[in-house]
């Protein structure tokens, strides 16, 4: 996996370098604004590019403007923005299109293992979202409908899938078999009338419509 970082902070720069080649990941580029990573992105093709939201010169929102670019100009890229703030506007837009898009907060990101296995969902085309990043997104959004007709270990299940969880993760957790998470999968599906399609995206979109009743 080759990765793109962008991350004025030197310091925060070179550790999330060092972490990450230390697990096997490539850094193609690791630079410090958005010019930068436009240029680094579309000279090295990474498979996720790491953003931060605020960089120079006005550390407003020039890194997610930056994401929005790269997802238009570099579809094949995948986006993980890596900040310490959520920003509604533009990372908004982002989610439209989930596939292969990361929203995670800094002070929350506790452990470098689950940081890459974020960065690998995100770059096999997956999303890796933290759940405070989406209930702030949508925190104008009380919805209940339809998950109200979840059953209780449905919610469970949900709510683990929320956090990323995969299937033999949730598995694990209830100690029973992958196939009977499944089960549970396709009822909630059903549930939340979210029937099959070509972008196979229902896992993503059952997470939205849990974390926007939350």
């Amino acid at each position: 996996m080759r990765v793109v970082i962008a991350e004025d902070s030197a310091i925060l720069r070179d550790g999330l370098v060092q972490l990450l080649q230390v697990r096997g990941v490539e850094v193609a580029a690791a630079v410090a604004d958005a010019d930068a990573l436009l240029a680094a992105v579309a000279g090295h093709t990474p498979d996720v590019a790491v953003v931060d939201i605020r960089l120079p010169p006005t550390q407003t929102d020039e890194g997610v403007r930056a994401a929005v670019r790269l997802r238009e100009e570099h579809p094949r890229t995948g986006v993980l923005l890596f900040s310490q703030y959520v920003e509604t506007t533009h990372a908004s837009r982002l989610l439209g299109n989930p596939a292969g898009f990361g929203y995670l907060l800094k002070e929350r990101v506790v452990d470098i293992g689950e940081f890459v296995a974020a960065l690998e969902r995100v770059a096999a085309g997956g999303t890796a979202l933290d759940p405070e990043v989406v209930a702030q997104l949508f925190g104008a959004s009380r919805r209940r409908s339809a998950l109200d007709g979840l059953t209780p270990r449905e919610r469970e299940v949900l709510a683990l899938m929320a956090e990323g969880r995969t299937n033999q993760s949730i598995a694990r957790t209830f100690t029973v078999s992958e196939r009977a998470v499944e089960k549970h999968i396709a009822n909630i599906f059903a549930k939340l009338d979210l029937p099959p399609s070509e972008t196979g995206h229902r896992r993503v979109l059952a997470v939205l419509r849990y974390l926007e009743s939350t």
